[in-house]
């Protein structure tokens, strides 16, 4: 799979582009500020409908203007398609996929499949859990379409119930219409934590492998999925700890508690692993993304790298370089780093500067 063109109007600080992508290495390098990470921003919206950092659909509209556009041509298992993204100010986002409007998000995922990764992704290890239930929730949301759906379901059952457990203070004969929600509750919740488990365990062995080849063979990553509750358990659990929710006034067991370990040679990698290996086991963990797509899907992914490299050793640079051979890619950084231009027969490059896009001739320096 791979994006052909992308056409931008009054996206971020874009007033007007049309630029076509090569199938290799694109490289967006430029001053701060100047709208690389935007172009990324509107590839990722494109295929998941969502912002790459999280932006409300009326941030992503251009100063001043009421409404951005985007149109992305992609081809998908070798047929050509097009998106059509419409962003208001005070409605709901419209996506088309081929002249045809879709009614929910979740149609989108799948046509296009981007792994993103950013130096923030570096800290995923070290960081909270909510980072890496955001790292299941993404892949697996692309992957699945069906989790996609029961993860939207429960979110807006949980909402609810946490809703009414602030009512209930007030109004103790609301107590008994929780068992209503807790059964919905129990229903999609159970479904994330089933497929979280599967995903894991289908990931598990790739991410070994590729963790042994970074390390030079000294190094042996575990990666284990810690559910909070299990399926078996969960219902039990919400009946025990409805009077402590109802003094929280929110639901504490759940697949929103969920977190991932991982451990190096047996060591809690979070809590003992040094800062090289934190970051190791990230790369291993985005490379495991890249090979688990290419071993369901048949098909390779799209790869964004959002100033990475620069965060990177020499031989993580390497790495990383190795396995997007064949892959669809789009780079950004500042400068030319000098492991790019070693790849400059594959390279297209692109100077990005205050919101317009130019494509460099070969050789071409900053």
């Amino acid at each position: 799979m791979q994006i052909q063109h992308i056409e931008l109007y009054d996206f971020r600080n874009y007033e007007e582009l049309s630029m076509d992508f090569s199938s290799g290495v694109n490289l967006l390098y430029g001053d701060n500020a100047q709208g690389k990470t935007n172009l990324l921003d509107a590839v990722y919206l494109s295929a998941t409908s969502r912002s790459l950092r999280g932006s409300k659909d009326r941030e992503l509209i251009r100063f001043g203007c009421n409404e951005a556009h985007i149109i992305t041509k992609v081809v998908s298992r070798d047929c050509p398609h097009r998106v059509d993204i419409h962003l208001r100010k005070n409605k709901v986002k419209g996506i088309a996929v081929d002249g045809v409007p879709i009614k929910r998000s979740a149609e989108l995922l799948g046509l296009l499949h981007v792994i993103s990764f950013s130096p923030d992704d570096l800290s995923l290890v070290k960081s909270g859990p909510a980072e890496r239930r955001r790292f299941f929730d993404m892949e697996l949301s692309q992957m699945d379409r069906a989790y996609c759906g029961y993860l939207a379901r429960y979110q807006r059952v949980l909402a609810q119930r946490n809703n009414l457990l602030k009512q209930i203070s007030g109004n103790l004969s609301l107590k008994d219409t929780v068992s209503v929600w807790d059964e919905q509750l129990v229903e999609y919740g159970s479904e994330i934590i089933r497929r979280r488990r599967e995903f894991t365990n289908r990931l598990q062995p790739i991410v070994r492998e590729k963790h042994l080849l970074i390390s030079g063979g000294t190094e042996e990553l575990s990666m284990n999925y810690a559910p909070y509750v299990t399926e078996e358990a969960y219902a039990a659990r919400l009946a025990r700890d409805l009077e402590r929710d109802i003094i929280l006034r929110a639901t504490e067991a759940g697949p929103h508690r969920d977190d991932l370990e991982f451990a190096v040679n047996g060591r809690d990698v979070r809590m003992f692993g040094s800062q090289g290996q934190q970051r190791s086991t990230a790369l291993s963990l985005k490379l495991s993304e890249i090979e688990l797509v290419r071993r369901e899907r048949k098909e390779s992914p799209i790869l964004l790298l959002d100033d990475v490299l620069s965060e990177l050793d020499r031989n993580r640079q390497q790495q990383l370089l190795a396995e997007i051979h064949d892959i669809q890619t789009i780079v950004t950084c500042t400068g030319l780093e000098e492991f790019v231009l070693l790849r400059q027969s594959e390279n297209s490059i692109y100077l990005v500067k205050e919101g317009s896009v130019e494509k460099q001739a070969a050789g071409a320096r900053r």
